[in-house]
């Protein structure tokens, strides 16, 4: 008698699927959560990248806006280490270079700032005073929020505007008639409110008032201490070589010279250094998601030898076998990376919409996150599916 030897045929993957959609269908809580542990580490990784390429973005979209011809020149060190003095002349002279376009300045006043004079002295809440020259606002990249800026008539008297940080700081958000801060033994009236000066900072948290009143009521010398200069961008280079020379003939080296918008460039990279050590979080995140898949997988094979005795006893081979519980775990981990995307994606598009970011989300973090829990998945899936393929069809159908 003849023996008839039939062909063990490979599944499809049509066949593979559904095959391997049993477990997680019957088993539906266990696999959800599962997939959420890869969903959380994907999430973070999506996150991340999209938070900080959004973050880059407004950044850049803001240095766009504001220009990237902004340089100033500030006061230095003298040769024995004392702080160095602009001279009066400095504004005049930096404007009459070529290529520049707008030129203002601003000098320090030694006065504190209070809101009342039964507030401790020493409690000074970190504001300064400016005095400041008329233009300053257009060139430095900001504007009046409430109230107005200081006029030819108004920079002569006790008239201050609070920047943006100060006006926090002093608990003043609107402009009232009649409202007064205490500067040096002098009251000073608020006329208005800046908003934040991004290419001056230093603005935000400084109390301006007009050079006639810093010298009249204050004390002030009337050498500026920062000069603002815009200069035709195809310039800028050549503006900044000649601005320590120019503005300060007698003592170069001892005028500092900076662009603020390479400040902000160097910040934006700053802080992508940080996306790193964020990024580590989120693979501890995705690694522990990959071991939960395993745990579950691991489990799923002891509670299934009577089906894998049943499936090998019907004609099953070991590769189907371990091909059923791969697709398994491959499974878990493609709907743990899909919702993870989904997470991640919502998130920075949330966050992006309140600080006013573009939304960013770069190939990189959906493509890749979703890569790394398909990955994950497979090798947390391998050893159950390696060890569910050993087993014989007399083996596993004790169980039964």
């Amino acid at each position: 008698m003849s023996t008839v030897r039939v062909a063990a045929r490979r599944m499809g993957p049509g066949d593979l699927g559904r095959v391997a959609s049993v477990g997680l269908r019957t088993r539906r809580l266990r696999a959800a959560l599962s997939a959420l542990g890869i969903a959380i580490g994907v999430g973070a990784i999506v996150a991340v990248l999209g938070l900080s390429a959004s973050s880059q973005a407004g950044l850049l979209a803001e240095i766009d806006r504001l220009g990237t011809n902004l340089l100033t020149v500030t006061n230095g060190q003298s040769f024995f280490g004392e702080t160095a003095e602009l001279p009066v002349a400095a504004p005049g002279m930096v404007s009459r270079i070529g290529p520049v376009t707008q030129v203002q300045y601003t000098g320090e006043v030694s006065a504190s700032v209070y809101r009342s004079p039964l507030i401790p002295s020493f409690n000074t809440n970190g504001l300064s005073v400016l005095a400041v020259s008329l233009g300053l606002t257009p060139t430095v990249g900001t504007s009046v929020a409430r109230g107005r800026y200081l006029n030819a008539a108004t920079a002569t008297e006790p008239v201050a505007v609070l920047g943006s940080a100060a006006a926090k700081r002093l608990g003043i958000d609107r402009v009232f008639p009649g409202e007064r801060i205490l500067v040096g033994n002098q009251w000073f009236y608020v006329a208005g409110i800046l908003r934040p000066a991004v290419l001056a900072p230093e603005i935000d948290s400084s109390v301006l008032v007009g050079f006639p009143a810093a010298e009249t009521y204050l004390g002030f010398d009337g050498h500026p201490s920062t000069v603002y200069v815009r200069a035709r961008t195809e310039e800028v280079a050549a503006v900044q070589s000649v601005l320590g020379a120019t503005a300060n003939p007698e003592a170069p080296n001892e005028v500092n010279v900076s662009q603020p918008s390479s400040a902000l460039v160097a910040r934006a990279q700053a802080k992508s250094a940080f996306t790193g050590l964020f990024l580590g979080l989120g693979a501890v995140a995705l690694l522990v998601g990959g071991v939960g898949v395993a745990n579950i997988m691991v489990i799923s094979v002891l509670e299934r030898r009577s089906e894998i005795g049943l499936r090998r006893a019907l004609g099953a081979t070991k590769g189907n076998i371990r091909g059923q519980f791969l697709a398994e775990a491959a499974m878990l981990a493609i709907l743990g990376g899909v919702a993870g995307v989904a997470i991640g994606a919502v998130a920075t598009a949330v966050y992006a919409s309140t600080k006013g970011w573009a939304v960013v989300v770069p190939p990189l973090a959906w493509a890749g996150g979703f890569g790394a829990a398909l990955a994950i998945g497979a090798v947390a899936g391998l050893l159950p599916a390696l060890r569910a393929a050993r087993l014989s069809p007399t083996e596993a159908l004790r169980t039964v």
